[in-house]
């Protein structure tokens, strides 16, 4: 217990600001296991920012605190998952080559193709996360309990589809010094059975209310394929950044796909 305790925690300060115990470090071998409690990480951010919209939804209107619950996840996060996709964008956008695009996402600096990508993303994330809460009934606890499982389901789906990627696929990068290098190590059971239990258990919860929200995973899990399928392509594999922009992405896919279900399904 006390073991999957410190791997818990050494996930915890990798993709969080949450401040953590001393004694935690970026042991390789536990940040290696600790890609089990990734999707849970999720969990922690959803809340955060459900628990600030709804604060803020209380004296505000829904899209300030739509906003403000953004602005919740970034500081949680320190822009972790963001910050890859703009990498990515400037990566894929401007190289023609394997060794190209990794330099460029390398390059702390942000491009155009990173600047541009990353407004749309929270230009499209803000519209569809606000017509998704419009679907409840925000005043009652029902409604409520909804949109709290919505945020939650949100961030856990879209890091478990971004942390599979590391199950089937190669660490494209062949230096030691990256950041991301420890997790891109071989998998056991239980970082696989981990990381989809925790991030499929607020969508099954979620589902107990409308079950045809399960119909979700379909357009997710075949956007993880194209994008997987596209990394591969270009750089023979996937980086940390690409994880990112894919979590990024799904995020973005989760509220699409349940505002297209309740419209025609």
């Amino acid at each position: 217990m006390k073991k999957e305790l410190h791997i818990f925690f050494t996930c915890l300060m990798f993709y969080t600001r949450i401040p953590c115990p001393k004694k935690i470090d970026h042991n390789p071998d536990y940040l290696n296991k600790a890609t089990r409690y990734f999707p849970l990480i999720g969990w922690i951010v959803g809340s955060i920012s459900f628990l600030v919209f709804y604060i803020s939804s209380l004296f505000l209107s829904i899209e300030t605190a739509v906003i403000l619950s953004f602005i919740a996840s970034v500081l949680t996060t320190g822009a972790f998952h963001e910050d890859g996709f703009a990498d990515v964008c400037d990566g894929f956008g401007g190289g023609w080559t394997k060794e190209k695009i990794l330099t460029i996402m390398k390059d702390s600096a942000i491009g155009a193709y990173g600047a541009i990508g990353l407004v749309l993303l929270f230009l499209l994330k803000f519209k569809l996360l606000s017509e998704s809460i419009s679907l409840y009934q925000i005043n009652t606890t029902i409604g409520l309990s909804q949109i709290y499982l919505l945020f939650v389901s949100a961030h856990a789906l879209s890091r478990l589809v971004a942390i599979s990627i590391i199950f089937t696929h190669e660490y494209s990068r062949d230096d030691a010094s990256s950041k991301s290098k420890p997790i891109a190590k071989k998998h056991s059971w239980k970082e696989v059975f981990g990381s989809f239990f925790f991030g499929l258990l607020p969508l099954f919860v979620l589902s107990y209310f409308q079950y045809k929200i399960l119909l979700v995973l379909l357009p997710i899990f075949l956007t993880r394929y194209f994008l997987a399928r596209y990394f591969q392509k270009w750089i023979d594999g996937y980086t940390g950044d690409c994880l990112g922009a894919t979590q990024q992405v799904c995020e973005v896919i989760f509220y699409l796909s349940l505002l297209f279900l309740w419209k025609f399904i």
